[in-house]
């Protein structure tokens, strides 16, 4: 008897157990602190210039499962500067694995990333590719009443592939608007009229994202 009663307080800790593991959620924010629990346990602390704006999540070309979170500084509702983190992974349903062809490397809280640095017209790369997950985040944005203050930005991307399958990654993208410099996009392009000023800017940028975030397992 008394091990009957035994096993059965035994199966209803583990239905308890298993039922608060459901509800924890794999990621959650902690003022300006993302805390990710899997693929890849992480955690991401931003500048006290960056305020947390909200997450959201999508199936991107019926192909990826995604994630995003965003920290903006903003004056009112226009964006002078942003980080987005977004947590990528391919679903079931296909074979597809991640193969960046990114050179540049750097270790930040004892973690390899690779990273570019580029710019965009938002409008333009909007209208061409409104169901990219760039399109979607700016989509969520202004939904959220908040918009880029220039048309034009420069960006820096760090990626990390988590899995040895390369199946699953984690995006930390740093954004700036170009109105305050005079410049465009297609200035900065690499045949733009400033393409000379490309390797100085981007590395300017590279410092002010560098300072934005914080790494750590």
């Amino acid at each position: 008897m008394k091990r009957t009663i035994l096993l059965v307080v035994v199966a209803v800790l583990t239905l308890f157990a298993q039922a608060a593991a459901q509800k924890t959620p794999a990621r959650r924010v902690e003022g300006r602190t993302l805390v990710s629990n899997a693929l890849p346990p992480i955690r991401l602390k931003f500048d006290k210039d960056f305020d947390y704006v909200g997450t959201q999540s999508f199936i991107l070309y019926n192909s990826a499962q995604v994630e995003q979170h965003f920290f903006v500084d903003a004056d009112g509702g226009r964006i002078r500067r942003m980080f987005m983190v977004q947590f990528e992974g391919y679903l079931p349903t296909n074979k597809h694995i991640y193969d960046y062809k990114i050179k540049d490397t750097i270790r930040l809280g004892g973690l390899d990333f690779m990273y570019d640095t580029n710019v965009a017209n938002v409008p333009a790369f909007r209208k061409q590719y409104p169901d990219s997950d760039a399109g979607r985040a700016a989509a969520f944005l202004e939904a959220k009443g908040y918009l880029l203050e220039g048309e034009d930005i420069i960006f820096q991307r760090y990626v990390r592939l988590v899995d040895e399958a390369r199946r699953n990654e984690l995006l930390v993208i740093y954004y700036e608007n170009l109105k305050g410099t005079g410049l465009t996009a297609a200035d900065l392009s690499a045949d733009g009229r400033a393409a000379a000023e490309r390797d100085r800017l981007f590395r300017e940028v590279q410092k002010r994202a560098l300072k934005g975030f914080k790494v750590s397992k």
